[in-house]
């Protein structure tokens, strides 16, 4: 079973529009809602593929039902910890070149009290998981120290991946062994102070997280794949071409497939693989909306993954 830890869910505002024009009247072509979150996102990508996962985070109680409909549509199991209360909404404006213009919330606070609500429900679920993945921002009020009390609440047999920004990962990376990391390359230069050009720099780079007790590094590279490495080990697979649609979300679609090969056992390259396969496939889609598995598996017959 996996799990996935939520800490701060959103209310994606996905807005097209022919182009962005700053300072100026701007009329939109089409508008999509969505009620996800990083991790959430990943739990759905898990119920795509087949495999049981429950997810947790903080919710608010304003827009739980939403949220909770969402998941209930998708087969995924959810046990929140209820906050009063609006969830963040977040404005994600793509023009018709496909760049994408965010606009993030904080959304409401988080008392202590809480926060260490959900830390004992972390603790309680994690007991029957084989991989929990934690992911995302904090909400107003919850600092980067939580993603270490979080991930200190998991039993030390469940592996766990984090895909967070720099000061949460640094977090977790100083709580525990931190069985996977996923970075996007912006992410990757932030966390490694290094400029990345190629393939060899990014398997360079993530060295700095295997230097702090991380056992792979998988890369996120847009359009150009990924690189996953275990520091001995590295591996590249380009994606598929595809039309894209929208990127958001390409990254937790990744996660899921990764968290299902894990699952079954499955080896670097055909773990890279399937990662490239479902973020390609994901990028498909519009707004926030993830990938299916029937697009998943059309571009996984395409895609390979070579050692470098």
């Amino acid at each position: 079973m996996i799990l996935s830890v939520c800490p701060n869910p959103s209310i994606d505002c996905t807005i097209e529009l022919d182009s962005l024009n700053v300072g100026m009247l701007n009329r939109i072509d089409n508008k999509v809602e969505t009620y996800s979150g990083k991790a959430m996102n990943v739990a759905i990508g898990v119920a795509r593929l087949g495999e049981a996962c429950i997810t947790t985070g903080f919710m608010f109680e304003n827009h739980r039902r939403m949220f909770e409909h969402v998941l209930d549509k998708e087969g995924v199991s959810h046990d929140f910890v209820i906050n009063p209360g609006n969830a963040r909404v977040n404005y994600k404006i793509i023009d018709k070149k496909s760049m994408l213009t965010e606009i993030n919330d904080r959304g409401e606070e988080v008392s202590p009290e809480k926060q260490d609500e959900l830390i004992e429900k972390i603790k309680e679920l994690s007991a029957g998981a084989d991989i929990a993945v934690m992911s995302g921002s904090l909400p107003k009020g919850v600092k980067p120290e939580f993603y270490g009390r979080a991930l200190r609440a998991i039993p030390d047999n469940v592996k766990v991946i984090v895909d967070a920004e720099k000061s949460n990962m640094l977090a977790a990376i100083d709580s525990r062994e931190i069985f996977m990391a996923k970075p996007n390359v912006t992410e990757l230069e932030t966390f490694s102070g290094m400029k990345v050009n190629d393939r060899n720099d990014m398997a360079k780079a993530a060295y700095k997280y295997i230097e702090k007790g991380v056992k792979y590094v998988l890369v996120s590279m847009g359009a150009d794949g990924a690189v996953l490495t275990d520091g001995k080990d590295n591996y590249y697979c380009k994606s598929a071409s595809v039309a894209v649609n929208s990127t958001v979300g390409a990254g937790d679609s990744m996660i899921a497939a990764a968290c299902v090969g894990l699952i079954h056992g499955v080896p670097m390259p055909e773990l890279l693989r399937r990662s490239v396969a479902a973020g390609t496939a994901a990028v498909t889609t519009s707004g926030t909306n993830l990938f299916y598995k029937d697009k998943y598996n059309e571009i996984y017959s395409r895609v390979f993954a070579e050692r470098f």
